[in-house]
């Protein structure tokens, strides 16, 4: 198996084995981050190639966390019973990823979403990693 195997398999349950000091410490320092951050290098290299980043000028990595849970809608104004209006029990349409990388575009105007993969998760949020691309580079 080749590196990129191996670092699959690592990923596939990265709360254990010897990845588990190492998510950890990164999920310590990420909480305390701004909710979009422009990074060096893909934390998954190999889930990030596969889809389609280059290490080249024009590919930019950000990692962003989202709010895990359920949403709420816009209550009601008036004297209805809200049990009937939707507000209880209410998920979007979208998934946490695509709002994931709607929040990286608005952050990012200049360039153009490819892809994002989930990198970590804790009790409060969902963290991805979206990848960008400058649509004017070389």
């Amino acid at each position: 198996m080749g590196y990129y195997k191996y670092m699959e398999e690592a990923w596939k349950k990265p709360k254990e084995g010897y990845t588990k000091e190492l998510w950890t410490e990164r999920l310590i320092k990420w909480r305390k981050e701004p909710t979009a951050v422009k990074i060096e290098k893909p934390t998954r290299i190999d889930r990030a190639r596969k889809l389609g980043y280059k290490a080249k000028k024009g590919f930019v990595v950000v990692r962003t966390k989202v709010p895990r849970g359920g949403r709420k809608r816009p209550m009601i104004k008036g004297g209805r019973r809200p049990a009937t209006k939707g507000i209880v029990r209410y998920s979007p349409k979208k998934s946490l990823k695509w709002i994931a990388e709607e929040r990286v575009q608005r952050k990012y105007p200049n360039l153009e979403v490819l892809n994002s993969y989930w990198v970590a998760e804790d009790g409060q949020r969902i963290f991805y990693e979206v990848i960008l691309v400058d649509p004017f580079a070389p």
